[in-house]
């Protein structure tokens, strides 16, 4: 991955070989966090000094958005854990199609590009297609920034009228789901570059948010919450670089905590402690029997009385793109369980192939109901998504038997070493050619 020219790995064929039954014990560590990342790319194409993100996953994603990067003219260089941007001399803002159809940041981008060029080009975005991802509320940011937007079924082109972008104000509440984060994102770095104060009505407040924030106010530029409701940012000339670390990455530190929970076993997540996670994910995962306990600087994952039955909503209770995870989890718990999808309109590609295992599962609209407990099979089954396959991965390492599992090249978007980990922690998996 040292290379950011190199072109990106193409899908790979490979499957993972997982054989339930064994308890996972230990201490693994956690990657930088995969969500936050993605984010802080796009904020550093704002930057007017060097920016350096460290602690960043070593995941296809992270090779993409470099790609991205230096297509448009910005220095951009990996070695290691580290990020390292500088910002172009000339500005290129075009996300190319084949980069850009990969990932589900691209608008995010495109705005950053919009700001520094004042029109960018970019194709709908791609990443996990699990259901229909509308962006009309990182069009509508554009647009009150001063930029007109054409849409094409593939392709957007945004051009700003003026100078640069100017102080706006934008609602960020998708039609039926609650305040999107990656709009909420758009519209402050679009409000970074813009002179003047711009207003953001009912933003995410999720750590994705939080950290692109915390980022651009150690850049100069001004950052203000009025509670959680209201979001108000002072555009600057000027943005500072220096030095960001990557936070550790949450999801993964859940799937693992998921996946010990499921062998009856438990993991110390090193480095990562229970602050680390939002309070409503720490009580959620309590409520199914999942510990999160305090050990020093680490946080012990636990679950010593096994899964119980959950209702929960994403949004408010549940991170959605632990939503997945948790039904695997759950398909070992006595009772019905539910879980709402409130983020999106449906999320539910890991449903089949879990029942393909022998769990009991059913999907009505955004709903999930899990009926438990299920005794599971080793199958041969397929993952379409990052989270389906940590899925997957989960449910096969409680099922009897070796479980094929399709779908490697979606876990190396966003897991560096996964199956490492697990291996470390007692399970027993492989990876193979198909």
């Amino acid at each position: 991955m040292n290379d950011p020219t190199a072109p990106p790995s193409a899908p790979d064929a490979g499957v993972l070989h997982v054989t339930g039954g064994h308890r996972l014990e230990g201490t693994a560590s956690v990657q930088g966090s995969k969500n936050i990342a993605l984010h802080l790319y796009a904020a550093a194409l704002l930057t007017d000094e060097p920016l350096t993100l460290t602690g960043v996953p070593h995941i296809l994603d992270t090779q993409i958005c470099a790609q991205i990067l230096t297509h448009t003219g910005t220095r951009a260089h990996i070695a290691g854990d580290h990020f390292e941007v500088a910002p172009a001399a000339a500005w290129h803002p075009v996300i190319p199609d084949h980069l850009g159809g990969r990932i589900r940041t691209t608008a995010v981008m495109a705005a950053a590009l919009l700001a520094r060029a004042g029109h960018v080009r970019f194709p709908l975005p791609g990443g996990d297609a699990f259901c229909h991802r509308l962006i009309d509320r990182h069009l509508a940011a554009m647009e009150a920034a001063g930029a007109t937007v054409d849409v094409t079924d593939t392709h957007v082109e945004a051009r700003l009228t003026g100078p640069g972008p100017t102080p706006f104000t934008t609602d960020v509440t998708t039609k039926n789901w609650g305040p999107s984060l990656g709009a909420t994102v758009t519209a402050m770095l679009l409000a970074a570059r813009a002179r003047g104060t711009s207003t953001i009505l009912n933003p995410n407040t999720e750590p994705e948010v939080r950290a692109t924030a915390a980022m651009l106010k150690e850049g100069g530029v001004g950052v203000t919450w009025e509670g959680t409701r209201v979001l108000h940012v002072t555009g600057t000339d000027r943005i500072a670089g220096g030095a960001v670390r990557v936070p550790p990455d949450r999801l993964e530190a859940v799937t693992l905590a998921l996946a010990a929970a499921v062998t009856g076993g438990s993991v110390r997540l090193d480095s990562v402690p229970v602050a680390a996670f939002p309070a409503a994910l720490v009580t959620t995962l309590a409520d199914t029997g999942v510990e999160l306990v305090p050990d020093g600087g680490a946080t012990l994952a636990r679950c010593p009385a096994g899964p119980r039955p959950l209702h929960t909503v994403t949004a408010s209770a549940t991170c959605t793109d632990v939503q997945p995870q948790l039904a695997a989890l759950l398909t070992q718990a006595p009772g019905t369980s539910r879980i709402e999808e409130r983020i999106y309109t449906a999320r539910n590609t890991h449903v089949g192939p879990l029942n393909a295992l022998g769990a009991r599962i059913t999907a009505d609209g955004p709903t999930i109901t899990v009926y438990g407990p299920s005794p599971l099979r080793a199958a041969h089954v397929e993952g379409s998504d990052i989270r389906a396959v940590a899925a997957l991965v989960i449910a096969a390492l409680a099922a009897e038997g070796t479980s094929t599992i399709h779908g490697t090249y979606h876990l190396h978007r966003g897991y560096s070493s996964l199956l490492p980990k697990l291996v470390a922690l007692g399970a027993k998996a492989e990876a193979t050619a198909a």
